[in-house]
């Protein structure tokens, strides 16, 4: 069994623990996932989701499995939802953008309504949902999944008409398709620069595999070229494996440039000219990926759920709003002291979320659960390698603590590296089978 097919199991195992005390009685288990047993006589309680993306999606499923009776809305207002994970790939170019794009035709199989709208405003006090189509949803409990906005002040120059020249491609979709068309555009010989945001980010590990999958592109197509990785941050994720796959499969292709070396990275950017500067250099560029500064959502700062930060305070129990009681956060816009903020992550932190809701609903007390991340990068189309980690709440709840978990060896074998590569499509497959199936 895989590192991650073993840690899904375990997972799965704990959630469906927990989702017995939440729900006081026995459950059947199908083939399509845990069954739970409909509440006749239990007053109907609301809950709308706020967002449509990993969080949101598996949030809203387990409570409706957790408790029939609670009416489940999500809030979502794209049409269809394209992964950020194997994003990368397809900017690479080993990948089509239709296969990461996925719509939301089977929420309603689950006993959920889907409102195609966009948020406008959270009102914690009346308990209620506002969004620009003129819609007004109440609430008993709201589960905020909103996920990021992008900080384009932090680096000179930069803005979001900026990004149609130089883009971020961290909000799939659109900008995805963008600089996957740059890299097949630019001519051989040209100078991609990868620029990293400061912590804490979406997908710790992302800027770095798409380092290496833009080099797979060019190392095939533009041998003459060169990538230059400008970084805010002096290390990062999974460094070791990422700098020896780096020489194993590209050499001198990829330079990595840390934060002391360039005074903090990036700090400007001039479109018009195509260059990309430091405090020390000047640099011309063929195709620039600049990914900011990021923080929560812009709903979740017009709601008042941020705090000074720029993220969500939350309970790390429940994912209870530490401003706002009744509403709760999960993904990328929550402070989860201890993980990272990861699809899988948000995926666990929405099971455990989701336990939480139906419990509190139902008047009891929140069952204690567990946590669990696993992420996967892909070096090359026979290299891949993971990280993988299992958690707990700590006894003060100030923190979720890593009880568990591992890096791919440095040592594995080619044969050990290409099974990552498998495993992390099966991951992929699993995850988009849980949101969207």
């Amino acid at each position: 069994m895989s590192k991650i097919n073993k840690s899904k199991l375990e997972n799965s195992k704990l959630s469906r623990r927990n989702f017995l005390k939440v729900t006081g009685g026995a459950v059947a288990t199908t083939s399509a996932g845990i069954g739970f047993p409909f509440i006749a006589n239990a007053a109907k309680k609301r809950v709308v989701v706020v967002g449509g993306g990993v969080g949101g999606l598996i949030a809203a499923k387990y409570i409706a499995k957790g408790d029939s009776s609670i009416e489940v809305t999500i809030v979502e207002a794209k049409p269809d939802h394209h992964t950020c994970f194997m994003s990368n790939e397809v900017i690479g170019g080993d990948r089509d953008i239709s296969t990461i794009k996925f719509g939301y035709d089977n929420i309603a199989d689950h006993g959920i309504k889907l409102i195609q709208d966009t948020v406008t405003m959270i009102d914690a006090e009346a308990h209620k949902v506002m969004t620009a189509g003129g819609n007004t949803l109440e609430f008993d409990r709201c589960v905020v999944s909103p996920g990021i906005s992008l900080k384009y002040d932090s680096i000179e120059g930069y803005s979001e008409e900026a990004a149609q020249i130089m883009p971020h491609s961290w909000i799939a979709g659109q900008q995805t398709a963008l600089l996957r068309k740059q890299l097949e555009d630019m001519e051989d010989g040209g100078l991609v620069v990868i620029a990293p945001p400061p912590n804490p980010f979406r997908c710790p590990p992302g800027p770095y595999e798409r380092a290496a999958q833009i080099a797979h592109h060019l190392k095939h197509n533009k041998p003459k070229s060169k990538l230059l990785i400008l970084d805010a941050k002096d290390k990062f994720s999974k460094q070791g494996l990422f700098m020896q796959g780096y020489k194993d499969v590209y050499g001198e292709m990829i330079e990595w440039v840390a934060a002391a070396d360039t005074g903090g990275g990036v700090k400007s950017v001039d479109t018009k000219a195509m260059t990309v500067s430091t405090d020390f250099d000047d640099h011309k560029v063929a195709v620039a990926n600049i990914i900011p500064a990021q923080h929560a959502a812009k709903i979740a700062h017009d709601s008042d759920l941020v705090d000074d930060s720029g993220w969500c305070p939350v309970d790390l129990g429940t994912f209870e709003s530490k401003k706002h009681k009744d509403i709760h956060v999960i993904g990328d816009a929550s402070i989860a002291t201890g993980m990272p903020k990861s699809g899988y992550a948000a995926g666990t932190q929405a099971k455990a979320c989701a336990a939480a809701v139906v419990s509190m609903l139902q008047g009891n007390d929140a069952p204690i659960t567990s946590y669990a991340n696993a992420c996967y990068s892909l070096i090359a189309p026979d290299y891949g390698i993971s990280v993988v980690a299992v958690y707990k709440l700590a006894e003060d709840r100030a923190s979720i603590e890593k009880i568990a978990g591992g890096l791919t060896p440095m040592d594995a074998t080619s044969e050990a590296r290409n099974r990552e590569v498998q495993y992390a499509y099966s991951w992929f497959n699993n995850m988009t089978a849980e949101m969207f199936g």
